[in-house]
């Protein structure tokens, strides 16, 4: 319910120690660090590249002794150089194919993905899993490329346990997700996974629903306040952002560090708060020219509070200090999310059904019952305006009392959202 820090890509266990124990050393409370893919020797070993994480429990330990979950990536696509390829072939644990090469993915290797719809396959990944990351100590698994995401969309080509792809392909992410899910609630673990592709009953699985490798743009920040209403409105809860969009934000440029920040203040009002993004300019060289394992991959620029200078950070450990008040509101209302489904973000006519004006707003929300939140949703704006529904609202910055049931021109300078408190 607190901060989660990630960025593409914390390449090495020393990265991510540095990272944490300077959040520390600011008083700051990471809930969550993210590792990041290509920690891994090839696609489909399952493990750290010990060249670089040479001792990931004791990594794993430390950010522990500091209060800080550990979630880590892995994809669901097997390399040809995986140590794992062959037996998992031989055993039909992958996706087979009609016609043609046995290819179904060529994202840094020759790969073909798992086939989960097969419990083999399920049982197998798992147990690579557990002994290679969750032994040690990590805590939660970002399932990532879990649609899965495929060189051509080629259904009638490929082939599942199950069935054709024609016919079964989308049941995909749902079989991937319990691969991780059954086994940790078995172990008496509540799973708190991060996936980009969700469906009806989703969050049943422990999901957190992520809205994807968004763009950085003011019309993207928009799209994923829609993205985010309606997903709650589909009855998944459990929903964030990749804070400033995941590409195209260059950290050098003020126009996009007005972007970060009003994205950041928006996400203290979300359900799950998580920096992360492929931060340009790429201008940092690999630490190996091998084209495999950890250290030959890109990574993006520091994408921590404190790697934007002094003024973005201010606003940021600002909207870090509000989210961590806000605690015990946010426990409260994901515990009425579990109870009977009510989302965290809220469209308005959830609240207010009364009110016509409420169908006909998109660009403010509900935050559980009392909060309405209005995002900063372009660029070089200073006020915006606000429909109050009837009642009377408090703003949380300045404490005033206004009267609702009309709109209101707020205002909002760079390091302040619009947000009212609903007074009963």
């Amino acid at each position: 319910m607190g901060f989660w820090q990630c960025k593409l890509r914390y390449r090495t266990q020393d990265e991510v120690l540095s990272v944490a124990r300077r959040y520390k050393e600011l008083g700051i409370q990471l809930d969550v660090i993210v590792i990041d893919f290509f920690h891994w020797t090839v696609q489909g070993d399952w493990k750290f590249d010990s060249t670089y994480w040479p001792d990931p429990k004791a990594m794993i330990e430390e950010l522990h002794s500091m209060g800080i979950k550990v979630m880590v990536s892995v994809w669901p696509s097997v390399d040809r150089r995986s140590e794992n390829f062959y037996e998992m072939t031989e055993r039909g644990l992958l996706i087979r194919t009609e016609r043609g090469a046995m290819q179904t993915y060529d994202y840094q290797g020759d790969c073909v993905q798992i086939d989960p719809t097969n419990p083999e396959t399920r049982e197998y990944v798992w147990q690579k899993c557990k002994e290679h990351y969750y032994d040690l100590g990590i805590d939660y698994f970002w399932l990532d490329n879990s649609e899965p995401d495929l060189t051509k969309y080629d259904f009638d080509n490929f082939r599942y346990h199950i069935g054709p792809a024609i016919e079964c392909s989308n049941i995909y992410p749902q079989w991937y997700s319990r691969t991780y899910d059954e086994p940790m609630r078995a172990l008496g673990v509540q799973p708190v996974n991060l996936l980009r592709s969700g469906w009806a009953g989703s969050q049943k699985y422990g999901n957190v629903l992520w809205s994807g490798d968004v763009p950085s743009t003011w019309e993207s920040l928009r799209d994923q306040l829609q993205a985010g209403l309606n997903m709650g409105l589909a009855g998944i809860p459990w929903w964030n952002t990749d804070i400033g969009g995941f590409m195209e934000g260059n950290v050098f440029d003020p126009a996009f560090k007005e972007l970060l920040v009003r994205w950041y203040e928006w996400a203290a009002f979300q359900p799950v708060m998580r920096l992360h993004g492929d931060r340009e300019p790429f201008t940092i060289p690999a630490l190996d020219d091998r084209d495999w394992g950890g250290g030959y991959l890109h990574t993006g620029q520091d994408n921590e509070m404190w790697s934007y200078g002094e003024d973005v950070y201010r606003i940021m450990r600002k909207y870090y200090e509000l989210r961590k008040s806000m605690k015990p509101y946010i426990s409260q209302i994901f515990t009425e999310a579990h109870e009977n489904g009510s989302p965290l973000m809220r469209a308005m006519f959830y609240e207010f059904p009364d009110d016509p004006i409420c169908w006909n707003l998109s660009d403010q929300y509900m935050f559980g019952p009392d909060y309405l939140v209005a995002p900063v949703l372009e660029a070089g704006a200073e006020k915006r305006k606000v429909y109050l529904p009837l009642g009377s609202w408090q703003d949380t910055r300045s404490g005033e009392v206004i009267e609702g049931g009309r709109e209101i021109m707020a205002d909002a300078p760079l390091d302040s959202i619009p947000v009212y408190r609903r007074m009963k």
